[in-house]
């Protein structure tokens, strides 16, 4: 597609069709052309879909984010939760990190087998995330269980759409209970500085709050799941590069990098629609249709990437587009990147030998238009730490 059809319309479901974006200069360039909008609402067209519609009605209140909206409603959302992602807050975090990362290894510590999304990938940035934001880490296989249902589900399809609609509904209910509790009872976390702006009156509605809430629950986690799950796979398929990355732990940092551009989290950014005809090599995406950004084509473009199939932890100038690229550029990057080498670092140091205990052929991926990402990741290990001085870590 990239060489014959770079701009390719894509049926999603029966009668909602979409313009995938797949090379990478063009990918770059959509990110940042204000012709391709995030609020659907900015794009105005004569007609759309009825599925489409519905969808919309469905998810609307959703849309109240950041990853939703357009100048100037992003500046002023994005500004109000920046303050909670700023370098020097999430280096705060970098201890509670690795205390996590050593508890959770400790939690299986003398298995022959482990799961590392189970036991590793999901609880990790889940717990972390819900204490940036006050949710009760009790909670946290709740939300979990909820958003993987909701990205799961193509809710294109009329089938997807009435299994989709009572899971919304549940997961609304539970931000507003939270949100309402905050109000009574405000705290030291994000979710009290957002009900704050709220109450404050010209900042956030109640359904910026929600969908804000609801953004950073799943953004917060499941990329971050999706980053260590498939790192960890692209790491155990080739052998060479991961006994590099052993004997040399400095490469911790371009190794992550290298592992989102190889096999990142996300399939696709959030959609974008057309707010006049838009030409792009050479296609004409008409006014209010959608256009979606394929992160995985563009981080393998050759045009763009020396060997893109290969995994080289070393590569220099790697310029992904996995953690997107202009005023959408996420949030939540240094946060993922700080908890992803964290995360290698303590499982290398941890389990000196690990093989997969499957084929690959075997593995299971989560069904999803958006997310790429393993349901589990079983591996056979050795520990290079006795029980009682892990548990004592």
């Amino acid at each position: 597609m990239r060489e014959e059809l770079p701009v390719c319309r894509v049926r999603l479901g029966r009668g909602v069709y979409a313009w995938l974006i797949t090379r990478y200069d063009d990918v770059a360039a959509a990110f940042k052309d204000d012709r391709l909008v995030s609020n659907r609402e900015n794009a105005p067209t004569e007609r759309r879909p009825f599925k489409e519609d519905l969808l919309h009605r469905l998810f609307g209140p959703l849309n109240r984010n950041m990853l939703g909206s357009d100048e100037p409603d992003h500046a002023r959302l994005r500004g109000l939760v920046q303050q909670a992602f700023t370098a020097r807050r999430i280096e705060e975090l970098r201890s509670r990190i690795q205390s996590l990362t050593e508890e959770l290894l400790n939690a299986v510590a003398g298995n022959k087998q482990i799961d590392v999304v189970r036991d590793y990938a999901v609880p990790l940035p889940s717990i972390v995330i819900a204490q940036m934001l006050g949710v009760p880490v009790a909670d946290r296989e709740r939300f979990h269980h909820w958003s993987d249902a909701m990205l799961s589900l193509n809710a294109m399809e009329w089938l997807g759409m009435m299994r989709a609609a009572p899971i919304v509904v549940t997961f609304f209910r539970y931000i507003r209970k939270l949100v309402r509790l905050r109000r009574k009872e405000p705290q030291d976390d994000l979710v009290s500085a957002l009900v704050a702006a709220e109450q404050a009156g010209d900042k956030l509605s109640e359904n910026e709050v929600v969908a804000m809430i609801f953004l950073l629950l799943i953004a917060g986690h499941e990329t971050t799941v999706n980053l260590i799950g498939n790192g960890m796979l692209s790491l155990l398929e080739n052998p060479t590069e991961l006994e590099k990355l052993r004997a040399q732990p400095s490469l911790m940092p371009a190794a992550v990098e290298e592992l989102a551009r190889y096999d990142g989290p996300l399939e696709v950014a959030n959609a974008r629609w057309a707010r006049c005809d838009v030409t792009i090599s050479g296609v004409t995406i008409p006014q209010g249709d959608p256009a979606l950004l394929s992160l995985t084509s563009a981080n393998r473009d050759p045009q763009q990437f020396a060997s893109p199939e290969t995994l080289s932890l070393t590569r220099a100038a790697n310029r992904h587009v996995a953690f997107g690229q202009g005023i959408h550029y996420c949030l939540g990057a240094v946060l993922a990147r700080m908890e992803a080498q964290i995360a290698f670092t303590t499982l290398l140091r941890r389990l000196p030998e690990m093989r997969l205990t499957v084929p690959r052929s075997a593995l299971r991926w989560r069904r999803s238009l958006v997310l790429r990402g393993l349901k589990s990741l079983p591996i056979a290990v050795t520990w290079s730490v006795n029980l009682a001085s892990a548990r004592a870590t």
